[in-house]
């Protein structure tokens, strides 16, 4: 049976920020947590799941998020180099990990999106 909470330790693994950022957004209001009987704080795993992007991805911190089509994968070693048509005359090429790529099922003319944060680029599917 699945666990309806977990500890904040393992929530903020789950999440993939650190122990503090949690407790920070607990006393933000970003994050609902719950209190166990020796005041441990315990995350729903759905709220995990809301933070993570389970619904639609709208609540992962990237500002900007590019969806399109995959136009092109190119697979070399370890790396993987993708090509995304996104909307207007542009196109995103990111470079990731080629087990990335396949778990992804990336291919050409399937959705995904680009998540750009700084200088680095996510892909999704």
């Amino acid at each position: 049976m699945p666990r309806e909470s977990l500890p904040a330790s393992e929530a903020a693994r789950a999440l993939g920020i650190s122990l503090d950022t949690l407790r920070r957004w607990d006393k933000q209001g970003r994050i609902h947590t719950e209190r166990d009987s020796a005041n441990r704080r315990l995350v729903p795993t759905s709220e995990i799941a809301r933070l993570r992007g389970a619904e639609d991805g709208a609540a992962l911190s990237a500002r900007n998020r590019l969806t399109g089509t995959v136009r092109d994968v190119r697979m070399d070693g370890l790396l993987a180099q993708v090509e995304i048509d996104v909307p207007g005359p542009a196109r995103v090429v990111a470079v990731i990990t080629r087990e990335a790529a396949e778990e992804l099922g990336l291919e050409p003319g399937a959705p995904a999106t680009a998540l750009v944060k700084a200088t680095s680029v996510m892909v999704e599917r």
